[in-house]
Parts: structure tokens; sequence; C-alpha cells
């Protein structure tokens, strides 16, 4: 379940009344990590909303360098029961043994966790190659993949409390749209499915909030390019996307966006498109 019924007191001019009001859901999941011959271990904790546990997981591990292959996976992902005081739990099997303590160590969780810059770029170079430019879109689809992903929002639309992730393949085919309190979750549930159905198709990411230093390495290490957020981006997501040659969108609202990085995928900007020009 993605919403939940609570009462509330509603303030109007003339006055406040009881009512229900529909809330988005929050609640643990543990992912845990599974080696051929050995017991499963606890590797992160997310806060997220219920749905797509399986994807979440999956794009967890895909996002953080873990998986790079779905030969890297051995057998369906489980889901167990919740545990009283701790939430859901799934259990992703790995063909190779997994190294949990050296795998959290090396988790940076954005603006938050204290970790210098620099560290967080140089971490995410190791995981991610810089991307090519072989993939390309205008700047009409550009613009009008807010529309689109808002179409889609069905949970946003009852509770008004979700972010979402649309995954777009500049096909006429309805995106890969997901839905989650945390942007990050919402992001890795779309790429977890993406990494499960077919994880050499290109795509543009769309993103209902702004533009973390997070998602940009998510969509790094996952092979995406071009990443485009209604919201603005930090510095580091701008400094990472610059060295990797993701293309970076943000602020994209009706017929207007800035280009922070990777102008080059965008065909028919008008004017000129080197790095430090106006665009």
């Amino acid at each position: 379940m993605q919403s939940a019924r609570v009462r509330v007191l509603r303030h109007r001019p003339e006055g406040a009344h009881p009512d229900d009001d529909l809330v988005a859901v929050e609640a643990p999941l543990e992912i845990r990590v599974e080696g051929p011959d050995g017991p499963p271990a606890q590797l992160a904790v997310t806060m997220r909303t219920p749905g797509h546990d399986a994807e979440l997981a999956v794009g967890f591990l895909v996002t953080e360098g873990i998986v790079r292959s779905p030969s890297d996976l051995r057998g369906r992902v489980r889901s167990a029961l919740p545990v009283e005081g701790r939430g859901d739990i799934v259990t992703v099997p790995l063909a190779v043994a997994p190294d949990p303590e050296r795998h959290r160590r090396n988790f940076y969780a954005t603006s938050s966790c204290g970790v210098c810059g620099k560290a967080a770029l140089d971490q995410v170079e190791v995981l991610a190659p810089r991307l090519d430019d072989r993939l390309s879109v205008d700047v009409a689809t550009v613009r009008s993949l807010p529309e689109r992903l808002r179409a889609a929002q069905a949970t946003f639309d009852a509770t008004g409390g979700l972010h979402a992730t649309g995954l777009f393949d500049l096909s006429d085919r309805a995106p890969l749209v997901r839905e989650d309190v945390g942007r990050h979750n919402a992001l890795d549930k779309a790429l977890g499915r993406r990494f499960l159905d077919d994880p050499g198709r290109p795509v543009v990411a769309m993103v209902s909030g702004r533009a973390s230093f997070e998602l940009v390495q998510k969509c790094a290490v996952a092979g995406v390019p071009v990443l485009c957020a209604v919201g603005a981006p930090s510095s580091l997501a701008v400094a990472l996307a610059e060295r990797l040659n993701l293309t970076l969108v943000g602020f994209l609202r009706g017929a207007r966006f800035n280009v922070y990085a990777g102008p080059q995928r965008i065909t028919d900007l008008g004017g000129v498109t080197r790095r430090g020009d106006d665009l």
C-alpha cells in the first residue's frame, strides 16, 4: 500500500473542521545480500514507500556498483514478512560471496554524509567510466518529459507526497515510472526494473525534484547518460556530471530549461554548445 488514510484538522478562512486525508506511506526496508554458501548479511536499511521492493534492492546494488550484470544475480529476490520494530526485508542472492562491510564503507549518502567532494568524485569515478555520446535527444522531447512524468504519478495525485522517476527510451512507449517518498529510492526502483528487463537499453531519466550528487551518481553507474530534473542541481552534481560526461538538465519547466553539463547530446538547442558558453 502506497497511501494511508489519516485524520486531519483542516483549517480554512471560515474555520476548522476534522476530515480524512491520504498520506504517502513511509516504512523501513532492510536489504540483505546472500552468497552461494553463506547466510544472508544485512547491507543497508532505507526508508521507502512500500511497493516494487525487489526492484529497489536490485537498483540499489546496481547503482552502488555491487552488481554489474544480470549474471551477478543468483535466482530471484526474496521478500520476508515484516519483522516487528524493523520493517520488511528483501534478500538478493548473488553469484559471488559479497563483502557487506567493504560495501557499507563505500556508500556515499549525498550532502548529509560528511565526505569531502573530491573523495566522493574519486569513488564514483572508480565505479563508473565516462559515458559515451551515442544517445541524443532533441529539445522538443526534453520539454515533453515533465508532463509525461506527471501524467503517470498516480499516487502523487492522491497524496501530494511522493517523488517520481521516469525512464524514457525515446520511443512512443509509455515511460517506466516509479514513485517513492525518497527521490533516490524512486530512481533505484526504476533502474532496478530496467536492469532486470534490459540493462543495455538507452534511456533518459527524468526526476520530479532536484538533481543531487547521489542521483547523478546512480545514473552514471547504471549507464544512463541523460538526467533531467524539474528542480535545481547541486554544485557537486554538476561537477560529477562534467567529470563523467553526463548530460544534466535542471529547472525543466514548460519551454525552459538549463543545461549544466553535456549539452552535446541535446540536438537543435540553438546557439553555441561549447562548455562555458551561455546556452
